[in-house]
């Protein structure tokens, strides 16, 4: 069950990864050809700049070459150049340092290490599963981090802890879809917490969405049940994150749910060792 909750999740995630990849990608692409094409202008005004130093030298600079460099002048653009070139330098460099981002978050995400319990940093974990799934959530909802900078490492399974994070934030968008649509006339939001609760870690994830039935409510962790349509979910999801946190960290997870109104998940691990204050 849980190989194949996890291979859904990579199904999910893996058209979206694709274009938050290729969207970048693409204005690099833009902008080093707009570079490639500018650069025949340049190269000939600074040909031309030579000749000039160097018939200066002797004596006056030829007529035919101040002739010569008017048409470039009246040929090329320059002051919009000189604008557009340092803009798409900026552009390129940005969208390099985005896929940057999440080649390093999938890479951590995928492969977070061994099976064996481990001190991570919570908070640089949830940051990398919410870039990872930015795709999922980034049209119907606004994402909203407040991570506590003071939080001491948790001594977690990371693989586990980044599918239950990713779960959670899957079912988010969702509810955010059934309650926004497409996302066109207006988003809802997601909010990510982080904080110390005595010697536990706690992580709120609440989303503004549709609500949880209250029929619902008692079932919402039992295996391969679910309220979503067909296609959306197979009831596995929740039922793992509750495994993973309760049974093999010795956590706890809830939930508090309005309809209308959102849902908040909750998620509590103990630190595993005695935490610095």
């Amino acid at each position: 069950m849980r190989q194949a909750q996890k291979l859904e999740a990579i199904g999910q995630l893996a058209a979206g990864i694709a274009h938050e990849i290729n969207t970048p990608i693409q204005y690099v692409g833009d902008n080093t050809r707009f570079l490639q094409e500018s650069w025949p202008a340049f190269h000939t005004l600074f040909s031309l700049t030579r000749e000039m130093q160097q018939e200066a030298t002797p004596g006056p600079i030829s007529p035919q070459t101040l002739q010569r460099l008017d048409a470039l002048a009246q040929e090329t653009d320059f002051e919009y150049l000189q604008t557009e070139i340092p803009s798409a330098l900026e552009q390129s460099l940005e969208g390099i340092q985005r896929v940057t981002k999440i080649v390093r978050a999938m890479k951590e995400f995928s492969h977070p290490g061994s099976e064996e319990k481990k001190l991570i940093d919570v908070n640089q974990a949830i940051e990398t599963t919410i870039t990872v799934a930015r795709n999922v959530w980034k049209y119907v909802a606004d994402m909203e981090t407040h991570f506590d900078p003071d939080l001491p490492r948790v001594l977690c399974h990371a693989g586990e802890f980044n599918q239950v994070i990713l779960n959670l934030l899957v079912n988010a968008a969702q509810a955010m879809e059934q309650a926004v649509g497409d996302g066109s006339q207006g988003k809802g939001k997601i909010v990510v917490s982080t904080v110390r609760a005595g010697e536990w870690a706690e992580i709120s994830i609440a989303d503004t969405g549709a609500g949880i039935p209250e029929a619902a409510r008692s079932r919402i962790f039992e295996p391969f049940f679910t309220t979503k349509p067909v296609g959306k979910g197979t009831g596995q999801g929740l039922a793992l994150a509750h495994t993973a946190i309760v049974r093999r960290h010795g956590g706890k997870i809830w939930f508090d749910s309005e309809l209308g109104k959102g849902t908040t998940f909750y998620i509590r691990i103990p630190f595993g060792e005695p935490a610095e204050a």
